[in-house]
């Protein structure tokens, strides 16, 4: 039986079939969009399918003749030819195999290429909000291994079933043309052959759930313990020999499930091969009889073992064909969930872009609560799907309005959790308002292309993020066609160009996480650098000061001072003695503006403010 294919029958009986549920006809009606660019590459890869299948047959037909009437005759010339014959077939054989091959990694890559930065685009056009409950890993996984399974249905599952279908139509023909009785046995045999399989299958799949379980949980204690986060939390209050033991016991689990599923494995092959053997050597006695009969020729036996050898693999990967199609059909559903959920925040049809000049930025009677997961997320990329979706729905922001005028510099300050960075999330359109409006140069920002709103909105959050990469591309983010020139510039106005000129790579310097470890203050500068290099219409401080000591905190409020003059800004500060020269300051509380006025204003006033200030600076 050296005809069956023991690996792609094991791929087929230990599938799943849990993961197979039912695909509706909408799901393969949008597959079929996908495969129309590649119908050409699709049909020219069915047909080296049906010619592979054809020569499948052909060889133990020419081997037939050159038996009963090259050998049995004792013609050698007819011998000599068909021996060519044979070769030729072969070599025809390799290269139909070459090309279906180039034709099906052609369809395969092509899919994957264009699943992947589809759903990469989408992704990217998703609000904040979708980030905030999405699972990070579920994210990856849906753009590498169910973009992967997605082009299988393309390639491993189409071609496999197709294939098969044609293999065992044109076999089991050119068998009943043969010997009839030899045929109807061999099918007889095929509960033989499928029943181990059945039984071992279901077995392997027990176990390599266990094994992805036990192998999950070593991963996740390897991935907190080697982040740079849980490194240090293990250096500082780990114990060794606890770490040690808690691992050993993971691995351990791991070592004795990958054993069981290394004999589960070997007895699977063995009794597909044992069955074959066998029924290799049922059709051997029976049509050996035959032959001596007179029934059949001995070319004709030969010729029906080696047909034998190409049924019963194919035969066997139809048996599962449901769940084989079903599993790669499912990763294509779970990729369209993807791209089926709407961004919460997109451009209207109708949206223009901001108008050039000095803006000026309006609140509106802005009441706002924070999205449910059912409005911005899916369950499946939750780890706790829908837990405090209601709290979600509780509003956050109650009849905010203000107005900031265009060069105008307004101050937000209030209790920690009041709103402040709620309502400046709400000017880039991060989120979209509940009710009410903002404005941007007077135009409602659910009017305008984000696109040309973003670049006329500069932020610096309190927590600077940077990507590994150098610190040139950093800066490069927020303006790609910026010159080492102009990257200095904006160092310089934010008082870090002495530092990154003292790093040994200067702006080559990689950072992030698994790079240059810049200090809290030092990346806050780094942001305020990236903000002076946007040159933004609009400016937002998110206690973008909030890491700095007294000394840089004091340059960088000069350096800011001068980047914020011409352009409307909203701050938020806990540090109240930064916005003393603001031009209005709104005291937020509870998602209300409860006081505005100026420093002095406000101190008058003896409110919330008062109280703020007198608490920051009591002896």
């Amino acid at each position: 039986m050296s005809g069956v294919n023991p690996w792609a029958i094991y791929q087929s009986m230990t599938r799943d079939p849990a993961q197979a549920k039912t695909v509706g006809w909408a799901v393969v009606r949008r597959i079929f969009t996908y495969a129309r660019p590649y119908r050409r590459q699709v049909i020219a890869f069915l047909i080296t399918l049906v010619i592979a299948s054809l020569l499948t047959v052909a060889q133990p037909l020419v081997f037939r003749q050159i038996i009963d009437n090259g050998i049995s005759q004792g013609n050698g010339t007819l011998v000599t030819v068909l021996a060519i014959v044979v070769a030729v077939l072969a070599l025809l054989d390799a290269a139909i195999g070459l090309i279906g091959r180039w034709y099906s990694s052609k369809i395969g890559e092509g899919l994957i290429y264009d699943l992947r930065t589809q759903v990469y685009d989408h992704v990217q056009r998703q609000s904040v909000a979708f980030f905030t409950r999405a699972q990070t890993g579920a994210l990856v996984s849906r753009l590498n291994s169910d973009v992967i399974g997605a082009q299988q249905a393309f390639t491993s599952t189409l071609g496999g079933v197709v294939g098969n279908l044609i293999t065992v139509t044109i076999v089991l023909i050119t068998m009943f043309l043969l010997s009839w009785q030899v045929t109807i046995l061999s099918l007889i045999l095929v509960p033989l052959f499928l029943l181990p399989a059945r039984w071992m299958g279901r077995r392997l799949q027990a176990l390599t759930k266990e094994q992805m379980q036990v192998n999950a949980q070593m991963s996740t204690q390897m991935t907190e313990r080697f982040n740079v986060s849980g490194a240090l939390l293990v250096s500082l209050f780990g114990k060794p020999a606890r770490e040690h033991e808690d691992f050993s016991q993971r691995a351990a689990q791991v070592r004795d499930s990958g054993i069981s599923i290394a004999m589960a494995n070997r007895w699977f092959f063995t009794a597909l091969l044992l069955v074959g053997s066998i029924a290799t050597a049922i059709t051997y006695g029976v049509g050996g009889n035959l032959v001596i009969g007179g029934s059949i020729t001995l070319g004709t036996l030969l010729a029906l073992v080696a047909l034998l050898a190409q049924l019963y693999g194919p035969l066997t990967a139809l048996s599962n064909v449901r769940v084989d199609v079903m599993t790669a059909l499912v990763s294509f559903e779970r990729v369209f969930e993807i791209l089926d959920l709407p961004p919460l925040v997109r451009d209207a049809p109708h949206a223009k872009p901001v108008e050039t000049g000095p803006l000026g930025v309006s609140f509106d009677r802005v009441g706002f609560r924070y999205p449910s997961a059912a409005e911005v997320s899916l369950a499946s990329l939750e780890s706790v799907a829908r837990e405090g979706s209601s709290r979600a729905e509780e509003p956050v922001l109650h009849d905010v309005s203000f107005d900031v005028l265009p060069g105008q510099l307004v101050a937000l300050v209030g209790p920690s959790g009041a709103g402040k960075t709620t309502i400046t999330s709400l000017v880039p359109r991060l989120y979209d308002v509940t009710s009410g409006s903002v404005r941007v140069g007077g135009h409602d920002v659910r009017d305008l292309e984000m696109s040309s709103l973003r670049d006329a909105v500069g932020v610096v959050t309190q927590d600077a993020h940077l990507f590994h990469d150098t610190i040139g591309n950093n800066l490069r983010y927020a303006r790609p066609d910026a010159s080492d020139e102009d990257i200095r510039d904006a160092l310089r106005g934010a008082h870090i160009l002495d530092l990154i000129d003292s790093l040994p790579d200067g702006l080559d310097t990689v950072v992030g996480d698994r790079g240059y470890r810049l200090s809290g203050g030092e990346k806050q500068r780094i942001a305020i650098a990236r903000l002076l290099l946007k040159a933004p219409r609009v400016v937002i401080l998110d206690e973008a000061t909030a890491h700095l000591d007294s000394e840089s905190e004091s340059a960088v409020q000069q350096a800011l001072a001068e980047a914020l003059r011409g352009r409307t800004s909203l701050v938020i500060a806990h540090r109240l003695s930064t916005v003393r020269q603001a031009d209005v300051i709104l005291v937020i509380e509870e998602g209300r503006v409860v006081e505005r006025g100026t420093h002095d204003e406000l101190l008058a006033k003896s409110g919330l403010y008062a109280t703020l200030y007198a608490t920051q600076f009591e002896d």
